[in-house]
């Protein structure tokens, strides 16, 4: 990971250089000496490719990396504080020169730039030396365009597997394993790829050993070879193992197999398997590289009936093995699936086969299993250290430190004698050591998170930038690439990897949300220790309030309450989680610290601080801030040093709307500023955009009090929130956008609000004709007539539209609508009609507080791909229809605040048997027992469960 450290660094310090250089006449020979900082950063970058794949298994690698690093950020550090110097003395202006002479109160008054140039010159040398040392260690220089993934070539096998080893103890694999088996032996004459992908420990490995060792599998197959490939593959080798086991050669022919070059080998293979029926499993398999390398012995497109099952962590490989057919990911175990895997192995594997758990020791074994969150590996590990320990006092002593013996596997005491491989740790490790070193730092960000926290993927990929983990510009076909799809697509390449999970997937397909499965958040958080990466203060976890503790770290979040506090210059990044109703003295307390203390932040996540204060003037102070987030904080003033902040690339402003914040025109000056998101209820004077020309997001923008010119100007904008007190203002905006034949191209969500939706304001369409390209569209206004030409359209919203029965069929048409919210008066007829065919594509629907609403039609062959269904408060609503009977996809239906009649009438015409959709049922006019009887009478009615 280091580097990924040293890149990050070079990058960073890279517009602060240049900005030095130009004062090279003022400076002596620190710019000339900055210049060769960067020449040495680029140099050594290519040992520490080499370095980070040796430093596992070798503790001198692993101290100079350490050094490496350390040295590169203490690099960073000087360089920025003597820009701070630089910039407080070169800027014009009184005013100016009064506020930037604050910054450099992190240096004493005796510093000058002899010292700042001694400085870098003795850490230079300490690279310099390190960079020699690496090369003693036999560590080469690997260039930019070569694989890290050689390295692993160099380390020893930690993991491989073999057909002939018995799983002893197998739960929740019967349907799965039979449904594979189906698909190799029936799937006709065309070459199949089955892969099984997933995160290490998922039982991927175990699956398709089941499925190899089936009977059917044996009748059916003439030839098996089960070659377990890893990290440290090698095309011929591989081809070489599975023809010798595909033909069971003699001693005289492996002798001549050995001879034999690549492409004499994959030919042979290639004959074998279109002359008989065979079965070759490629168990764990981790790139692309290997697949195709290796691919021209199998069949592919050929009209055979041999088979290929394989395993792997990256969909990527998957997906390209399997051509987007025949893949399956296991799912994490249920419960009542842990407990059974758990018991055969914790308890049925005693030597007392009568023994029986008493219930003690049952709820400390349902307690632990809840740190294995159903991954198979975990569980097994947990189960098999209980299995030698018999006393409740001996499981209790494991519940005390449940995390670290799944992890090590192992006690605590012996962990020194025993390979971490015997734990989960060894095996999650793998996939976090395969990583490229740009992604070990996204995935390592997000150890700061809490637990079970579900990551917005917007938010993050903001934060990724800011950090300087994403390059500014990234050449793609020869187009530049935003950095936001850039490191969007970090994060989706973690997904691929099963690093991550996703949580939610978004309208426009992409994910929206995610999360850390807990013992992957685990080695996370382990990693990030190991690389001194960021510190947590959390006072929960007894880690107690001297900043010393969590030592010279980079990035800090902070988990606190009224006893906490912590200070570090050299905190680049703080990310606060902020507990609610907190001790108001308290929070003036860490205001004060975090905008005094912390000169070199870059990211500032002060969220969630729900009594008003105010913002310390000092805030300007903090120029190198990319990142800035008071997002549900209610404070009472944006100062107007916020301008002074001119890298700032995100401004988060939005509140919980309980104050009315003042908010100067700050902005005029942020031309860095890519994403801005105002408060709903704000003080806003005129405000100036003319400058953001990077601007892609604005959010709350009130038209009335920003320059309209400004606004049609933003040509890069992706996604745009307009409110408006009154019609007037949104028709001369789009007078303005014809005139001058503008249109918003990059727009991809859209957003109109006029502040009396309901009282007949009427919202112009030809402003949403102007953005051809959308995704999403939230209208809250009246319209007259719906726009048809929307063919990307994936999620609509619409609040008091007032929408007329026939209006209804322009949405059904609309080719590519996934998600639809009919919210309060947005349609105000009296009957409803889904016709034949209409919504083709449509997965959810939401029916709000349609106060007219007495009759929906759905007619046959409607919302063939429904999903998800939610009726509330359509109190004059008479019947569910009758056509959702048809829809076989439905999985979840919610009813809420609807009139008991509403229900009885559906009960009665027992509609939805369909035994696949949940429901959930909720009548605020009810008490909770009748709720339920009623919830339970629906549920039987429709043969579903609740």
């Amino acid at each position: 990971m280091a580097e990924g450290v040293v890149t990050v660094v070079a990058e960073g310090i890279k517009p602060l250089g240049e900005f030095i250089i130009q004062q090279a006449k003022f400076l002596g020979g620190v710019s000339n000496q900055i210049e060769l900082a960067q020449n040495e950063l680029h140099v050594i970058r290519g040992f520490l490719k080499d370095a980070d794949t040796r430093q596992q298994d070798e503790e001198r690698v692993r101290n100079c990396v350490e050094l490496i690093r350390d040295a590169a950020y203490d690099l960073e550090d000087v360089i920025e504080s003597f820009y701070l110097k630089v910039a407080s003395r070169r800027r014009g202006g009184t005013e100016k020169r009064i506020v930037l002479k604050r910054f450099a109160c992190i240096f004493n008054e005796g510093l000058n730039r002899y010292k700042i140039g001694s400085e870098i010159e003795h850490i230079m040398a300490k690279l310099s030396r390190l960079r020699s040392n690496l090369e003693t260690y036999n560590i080469r220089q690997i260039s930019g365009g070569e694989s890290v993934a050689s390295g692993f070539k160099r380390q020893p096998d930690r993991r491989r597997t073999y057909a002939h080893e018995v799983e002893s103890h197998i739960v929740g694999l019967e349907e799965i394993t039979g449904t594979l088996v189906k698909k190799l032996v029936k799937e006709g004459k065309r070459h199949l790829v089955i892969s099984i992908w997933g995160m290490g420990g998922s039982g991927k490995t175990t699956l398709a050993k089941q499925v190899f060792r089936q009977n059917e599998i044996k009748r059916h197959f003439d030839c098996f070879a089960w070659v377990s490939i890893s990290q440290q593959w090698e095309g011929k080798v591989v081809l070489e193992e599975i023809l010798i086991k595909l033909t069971s050669p003699s001693i005289e022919k492996r002798k001549e197999i050995s001879k034999m070059k690549m492409d004499e080998i994959a030919e042979e293979v290639y004959s074998i398997q279109r002359e008989e029926r065979c079965l070759v499993v490629l168990d764990d398999i981790w790139t692309q590289e290997a697949w195709n390398s290796i691919k021209a012995g199998f069949p592919i497109n050929e009209e055979t009936e041999s088979r290929i099952l394989l395993t792997t962590r990256k969909k990527e490989v998957a997906l390209l093995a399997s051509r987007n057919d025949h893949l399956h990911q296991p799912q994490q175990l249920d419960d009542n699936q842990c407990w059974e895997l758990f018991e055969k192995i914790a308890i049925c594997g005693s030597d007392k086969t009568d023994f029986e758990i008493d219930a003690e020791k049952r709820k400390l074994g349902e307690e632990m299993l809840k740190h294995c969150s159903g991954l198979p590996l975990a569980i097994t590990v947990l189960a098999g250290l209980l299995s030698r320990r018999e006393t409740v006092d001996e499981w209790k002593t494991v519940l005390g430190n449940v995390n670290v013996y799944i992890m090590r596997g192992t006690n605590v005491p012996e962990r020194e004698k025993t390979s971490q491989e015997c734990g989960v740790s060894g095996v999650l490790a793998l996939s976090y050591d395969d990583l490229p070193s740009h992604l070990k730092l996204c995935f390592l960000y997000l150890a700061q998170y809490p637990e079970d926290h579900e990551i917005q993927v917007t938010r993050l990929t903001q934060l990724w930038i800011a950090e300087g983990f994403i390059p500014s510009t990234s050449e793609i076909h020869g187009s530049i690439e935003l950095m936001e799809d850039v490191s969007y697509g970090c994060l989706t390449e973690l997904v691929q990897r099963s690093m991550v999970q996703v949580g939610i997937y978004g309208s426009s397909g992409k994910v929206k949300r995610f999360r850390l499965h807990d013992l992957m958040r685990d080695l996370c958080l382990q990693k990030a220790k190991e690389e001194n990466f960021l510190g947590i203060v959390n006072s929960s976890l007894g880690l107690g309030s001297n900043a010393a503790l969590i030592g010279k770290v980079r990035r800090l979040a902070l988990y606190l309450d009224e006893n906490e506090d912590g200070r570090d210059g050299h905190i680049r990044s703080l990310l606060y989680f902020g507990l609610g109703e907190i001790n108001q003295k308290w929070n003036k307390r860490i205001i004060r610290s975090v905008f005094n203390d912390f000169k070199l932040l870059r990211v500032l996540q002060f969220e969630n601080i729900f009594r008003d204060f105010d913002l310390p003037k000092t805030i300007g102070n903090l120029v190198h801030l990319r990142f800035l987030s008071l997002k549900n904080s209610e404070f009472r003033a944006l100062p107007s040093s916020v301008s002074n902040l001119v890298l700032l690339q995100t401004l988060d402003l939005r509140g919980i709307g309980t104050i009315r914040t003042k908010i100067r025109n700050v902005f005029w000056n942020l031309e860095q500023l890519r994403h801005l998101y105002l408060p709903v209820y704000s003080d806003i004077g005129k405000l100036s955009f003319a400058r953001l020309c990077n601007l892609q997001t604005l959010v709350n923008v009130r038209i009335e009090e920003c320059d309209w010119n400004d606004l049609v100007q933003l040509s890069n904008l992706k996604k745009l929130r307009i409110r408006a007190s009154e019609t007037s203002e949104l028709e001369k905006l789009k007078d303005m956008l014809i005139s001058r034949n503008r249109t918003y191209k990059h727009l991809r969500s859209l957003s109109l609000q006029v502040n009396r939706p309901f009282a007949g304001d009427i919202i112009p369409s030809d402003i949403v004709l102007r953005c051809p390209h959308l995704y999403k569209l939230q209208l809250e206004g009246k319209i007259t007539a719906f726009p048809k030409e929307l063919p990307n359209l994936a999620k609509l919203t619409l609040f008091g539209t007032r929408l007329k029965g026939d209006q209804i069929e322009i949405l059904e048409t609309l080719p590519n609508l996934r998600v639809l919210y009919l919210g309060w008066l947005s349609f105000e007829s009296e009957t409803m009609v889904f016709s034949q065919g209409g919504f083709p594509h449509l997965e959810f629907l939401n029916l709000g507080t349609l106060e007219d609403l007495k009759e929906w039609r759905v007619e046959k062959e409607a919302m063939p791909s429904l999903q998800r269904l939610r009726i509330e408060r359509c109190r004059e609503l008479r019947a569910v229809p009758d056509g959702l009977q048809e829809i076989t996809t439905l999985k979840e239906l919610t009813i809420d605040g609807m009139p008991s009649r509403f229900c009885s009438r559906g009960r009665r015409r027992g509609f939805l048997q369909n035994q696949t959709c949940a429901f959930s049922y909720n009548h605020k006019y009810r008490n909770l027992a009748l709720a339920e009887g009623a919830s339970r009478c629906f549920s039987s009615s429709c043969g579903s469960s609740w």
